[in-house]
């Protein structure tokens, strides 16, 4: 029972990753804070944690909105008394070209990806300041290193935004003993890469080493090694979970 006590917020918890990893997380003791912006999926993840007898908690919130995220922070620690773990799961992803990106989709993608990711680990960051611990864990992407050759430029210049934020939190979270990463996934089965149709998933996949996708519990099963003790000596780092995909 690696988390056994742990109280870990996990943001996009509705889906493929997030769904897995809240699943884990609830398996190694943790208590779980599960964040989405869809209600009903929501419910449904926190009661299969609460069958399996742990304790779990559901809300409802946009992450791209300050006064939501402060609220979140505040009422996990009111009623459960800490944050030991977040997760900076939530995310939304288009393929629109880049002549026809607008600037309303540009500034939303930015918004939820980027600015929910620093509002969330701000907020937390606070608090863990005083107990001198912490992990946070941000989700980056292949994309955010290579570009975006399925999904849009603005998705990956999130994903890059992401990754170099988790490097200057991670500077400045070190001396209270605050553990700072990103988990940076390839294409992993979803929704979303669903939605690429058979001939880009296929295409994309015969580029990975692997000659496949991941799966959504190969990206969680790494988030929970940075969650967890064994992770104590790592900070900064960006762990790519790509089947080969990216080797740096």
């Amino acid at each position: 029972m690696e988390l056994n006590g742990k109280v870990a917020i996990i943001t996009g918890a509705s889906g493929s990753i997030g769904r897995a990893t809240a699943r884990l997380c609830a398996e190694q003791g943790a208590t779980t804070v599960l964040v989405d912006i869809r209600k009903q999926a929501l419910e449904e993840i926190a009661d299969q944690a609460r069958q399996r007898g742990r304790k779990a908690l559901s809300y409802q919130i946009d992450v791209s909105d300050e006064r939501q995220v402060v609220d979140l922070v505040r009422s996990t620690i009111e009623t459960l008394g800490s944050v030991d773990i977040v997760v900076n799961n939530a995310a939304i992803s288009m393929t629109t070209p880049i002549i026809d990106i607008d600037v309303a989709d540009w500034d939303r993608i930015m918004a939820v990806n980027l600015r929910g990711v620093f509002l969330l680990s701000r907020e937390t960051f606070r608090f863990m300041k005083t107990r001198k611990s912490g992990k946070i864990i941000n989700i980056g992407s292949a994309s955010g290193k290579i570009g975006g050759l399925v999904v849009g430029a603005h998705y990956a210049a999130s994903k890059a935004g992401v990754m170099c934020f988790t490097k200057s939190l991670a500077l400045q979270a070190a001396p209270y003993n605050i553990n700072v990463n990103a988990v940076c996934p390839g294409p992993t089965k979803s929704p979303m890469t669903d939605a690429w149709g058979d001939e880009a998933n296929a295409e994309f996949a015969a580029k990975i080493p692997f000659k496949r996708y991941g799966e959504p519990e190969e990206i969680a099963e790494a988030i929970l090694f940075l969650a967890s003790e064994r992770s104590r000596y790592i900070t900064g780092e960006i762990l790519d979970v790509n089947g080969g995909l990216v080797m740096d």
